[in-house]
Formats: C-alpha cells, sequence, structure tokens
C-alpha cells in the first residue's frame, strides 16, 4: 500500500471515528441553576416542532402524518443533542433531506398541473373580473428551500451544541458535510419554483459554530486557568517549605557546629587536667577530638551549600527588617536565642506596633534548638503582625513548664485596614514546621476581637518522635499545655 493510500485510508478511518463514535463533554451548566441550559434547549425544541408543523403543513401541504413525524424527528434531535450532539445531527440532516424530497415532489406536481391551472384561473378572472384564492394544496412559487425556516433554527442549535461538546476537527468535518449536503440536495434535486435557502443556511451555521467553538475554547481556557493556579499555589507552598526546611538546617547547623567545637576543645584540654595521664586516657581523648574535629570539617562543607550567598536585608517577604535582627550583619552570625527577644522586640515598637512582654514560670535552660525554634517563631508571628494588623497591640506571652515552653503571641483587631502584603503568605508553614521538628504543637487562628493568636508549646526534650503535647483553647481565648 503506498503513502497516499495509507494517508486516504487513515483520513477515512478518523472521520468515520468522529462521526460515529466521537465522546462529547457534557454541556456546562449554569452557575445557580444547574439544569437550566438543558431545560433552554427542550424549550427550543419545543418550539421548532410547532414552527415545523405550520411550514410543513400550512405551506408545504404535506399532510398531517407526513408533517407531524418530521416535525417530532426534527424537535427530537434537537433534546438528543444534549447528550449525543453527534447522532443528533445525523438525525437532523436526514429528516432535513426527506422533508426537501417531499416539498420538491409537491414543486414538480404543481409544475406540471401549471399550465392547465393557469388557464383555469385566466378564465375565472375574465368573468368575474377579480383573482381567485389557489386551491388548498397548492405550494407558491416562493416557497423558501432546501431549508425550511425552523429546520434552519434548528440545524443551528445542533451545530452550535455540537461545537460546544466537540473538538474542531469533528465541528469542522460536520459543517464541511453539511455544506456538501445542501450543495448536493439544491443541485441534483433541485427544481426552479423555490426560494433558495442555502445562502442564509450556511451563514447561520457558520455563526453558531464559531460562536460554540468559542464558547468550549473560552471554557477549556479557564479551566485550565484553574488548574494552573491550583498547582501554582501548590507548588509555591512546597518551595516555602523546602526553603524554611533549608533555613532550619542551617540554623541547627550553627547550634551543632558549636557544640562539636566545644567537643574537640574539651578533649584537647583534658589530658592537661589530669596529673599522669594514662596512654589509654590520651588515646581515646585524641580519637574523640579527631572525630569532633572531622565532623566539624563536614558541617562546615554543608555550610557552605546551605548558607545564601548574601545576608538577609528584608526583601519583600521582610519589608520591616526583622530578619536583620535575628541575623545580624555578618552572614556568620550566630544564631538567636531567647536572650535575643529583647532586641527583636525593640525593633517591633520601633516599626510602630505596641509589644507587651509577660514571662511565666521559671525560666531553666533550654536546649539550643528549642530557644530557636521559639525565637523564630515569635520572629515571625511579629513579622505578620506588623504586615497584617498594623496600629494592633501585642502580647507575646513565654511560659516555661517542666515539660517545655509555650509561646502565644496574640494581637488586638487592627487599627486601620492592612495594606497589600507582598510576602508569599507561607509564614506560618515555617512555624509549624519548626514546632513540628521538635515534636511540638502550633495553632493559628482568628480571636473573638477580631485579632490574631499564635500558640505553639515546644517539648523541652525537642523529641520529634514523641508524644506532642495538646493545647486546649478555653472559650476566653487562654491556652494551657
Amino acid at each position: 500500500m503506498s503513502a497516499v493510500e495509507k494517508r486516504l485510508t487513515g483520513g477515512l478511518r478518523l472521520l468515520r471515528e468522529d462521526l460515529w463514535s466521537a465522546k462529547a463533554h457534557p454541556l456546562p451548566p449554569s452557575a445557580r441553576l444547574r439544569r437550566l441550559p438543558h431545560g433552554l434547549v427542550v424549550v427550543l425544541a419545543f418550539v421548532t416542532m410547532l414552527g415545523n408543523i405550520d411550514q410543513m403543513d400550512d405551506r408545504y401541504q404535506l399532510g398531517g402524518e407526513y408533517t407531524l413525524l418530521c416535525s417530532l424527528a426534527q424537535a427530537a434531535a434537537v433534546a438528543l443533542a444534549l447528550w449525543w450532539p453527534v447522532p443528533a445531527w445525523w438525525g437532523s440532516m436526514v429528516v432535513t433531506t426527506v422533508v426537501a424530497l417531499g416539498v420538491r415532489a409537491q414543486l414538480f406536481t404543481e409544475q406540471t398541473d401549471a399550465g392547465s391551472r393557469s388557464q383555469r384561473l385566466d378564465a375565472t378572472d375574465v368573468t368575474a373580473g377579480l383573482g381567485t384564492p389557489l386551491p388548498h394544496g397548492t405550494i407558491d412559487n416562493d416557497v423558501p428551500w432546501p431549508w425550511s425556516p425552523m429546520g434552519l433554527v434548528a440545524h443551528a442549535i445542533i451545530l452550535f451544541l455540537l461545537a460546544l461538546r466537540l473538538p474542531n476537527r469533528v465541528v469542522i468535518e460536520v459543517l464541511v458535510l453539511t455544506t456538501l449536503g445542501t450543495f448536493a440536495l439544491q443541485g441534483l434535486a433541485g427544481s426552479h419554483e423555490y426560494a433558495s435557502t442555502t445562502p442564509l443556511a450556511l451563514a447561520l451555521f457558520v455563526g453558531a459554530v464559531l460562536l460554540g467553538s468559542a464558547m468550549r475554547g473560552r471554557r477549556e481556557a479557564r479551566t485550565q486557568l484553574v488548574e494552573q493556579t491550583s498547582i501554582t499555589a501548590e507548588e509555591r507552598a512546597r518551595r516555602t517549605l523546602l526553603e524554611e526546611r533549608s533555613r532550619i538546617a542551617r540554623e541547627l547547623h550553627d547550634v551543632v557546629a558549636h557544640h562539636m567545637s566545644v567537643i574537640s576543645i574539651q578533649a584537647q584540654v583534658a589530658p592537661h587536667l589530669v596529673e599522669n595521664p594514662s596512654e589509654e586516657l590520651k588515646e581515646n581523648l585524641h580519637g574523640i577530638r579527631q572525630n569532633a574535629l572531622e565532623a566539624l570539617t563536614e558541617l562546615r562543607r554543608v555550610l557552605g551549600v546551605l548558607r545564601s550567598e548574601n545576608p538577609p536585608d528584608g526583601g519583600p517577604d521582610d519589608p520591616h527588617g526583622m530578619a536583620a535582627v535575628a541575623e545580624g550583619t555578618a552572614p556568620h552570625a550566630p544564631q538567636p536565642t531567647l536572650d535575643r527577644l529583647d532586641a527583636l522586640i525593640d525593633n517591633t515598637r520601633a516599626a510602630g506596633l505596641a509589644v507587651v512582654t509577660e514571662i511565666h514560670g521559671e525560666a531553666t535552660p533550654l536546649p539550643p534548638g528549642v530557644e530557636l525554634s521559639a525565637y523564630r517563631i515569635v520572629q515571625e508571628a511579629l513579622s505578620n503582625a506588623l504586615r497584617h494588623a498594623p496600629g494592633s497591640t501585642v502580647r507575646v506571652e513565654l511560659t516555661h513548664f517542666p515539660r517545655g515552653l509555650q509561646v502565644r503571641v496574640i494581637n488586638s483587631r487592627p487599627a486601620h485596614r492592612a495594606p497589600p502584603s507582598p510576602g508569599a503568605g507561607h509564614g506560618l508553614l515555617g512555624m509549624r514546621e519548626r514546632a513540628a521538628m521538635l515534636g511540638g504543637t502550633l495553632m493559628a487562628t482568628e480571636t473573638s476581637h477580631g485579632g490574631f493568636a499564635v500558640v505553639a508549646f515546644l517539648p523541652r526534650d525537642g523529641d520529634p518522635g514523641g508524644e506532642p503535647s495538646a493545647l486546649a483553647p478555653d472559650t476566653t481565648g487562654e491556652t494551657t499545655p
């Protein structure tokens, strides 16, 4: 088989699949009335049926049974287009052909009897002086053909529904076959005793197809936009979470590196603190120091990967310079602890917020990772209050419990409307990630007075595999671990 034959065979197979087994997309429902489009199409089908009955019976004189059968078939095709537009198109084409051939037979019958009927009418005019109405069963010479007026409307509705639900390839195939069928019917079976509706039909069909295709394209574009927006939001959240995890790893690296440095120094000094240390002790301490130095070297390599090239400068997510207070101005500044909380709060007050600090319980030393996470949670909560609650009053509470530390940052209702925030809006992800890393919990919610509360509990042991402590808010907004 040659390439041309293969291409022709493939095209015919594709055409057969499109016109016999094409699957249509669901008809888009109305936003409020889900069945409104279906009801409108059914009403239009009923209207076309009544119009066809009037046209075929009074104008075409096709007889009662013939008229009723063809009108019902045309209306059924319009309603069928709601679910199966391609079979509906076939049905409409068949009904149109049957009606056109029936009218053609009537036209040729009238043309054969035209001479004798004209002679009789002339004789009547001479004797009576007036024209006599055409007898029943006579068709005017100005009859619309091959498409009847209501047949045009019904077929245009079917093409519109078909274009609304099927790909452009199928729509073009159907429109081309409709055009060829119209010209074939008019050219091969036509007569001279009619008013051609072919130009009007083709213009109406093309308009219906273009409208349906445009609406389908708009609907598909809107669906793709919604999907892309959802994907973009998920990717942004995932990227923000990864960045926050990288930042946490970078900060914890500094904490671990500090302890490894201390271990190395202590292992080096320990032999000098003991009188006449044994060789075995010296060898063990030397091994400890060597392992600590190797671990510290590896940590420094990781630090080179995790560190950003430039120190934090505020940026779009930190317009008030909260990161600068936390990190300092040097890229390798030590990570902050709760001892630097006063500097953070002073900076927040300078930015325009009234901040009240309360510390409850006996302040006992906490692991560096817990202090760092508590500091970061307070920092992010204050930054959110600056962005989203300008002019509000913020209360920062630290409560020390034997099992861990509770952090609460609560702001009142904003004094005025907050300007649009340039940040990504994923600060809560980072706070929850820090709490989950230590096996703790974090709750962020609006208060009953229009403010916002961030409450976290960080276990002292910082065990991520342990059971997280529950935060049970009461009706006054207070929480107890």
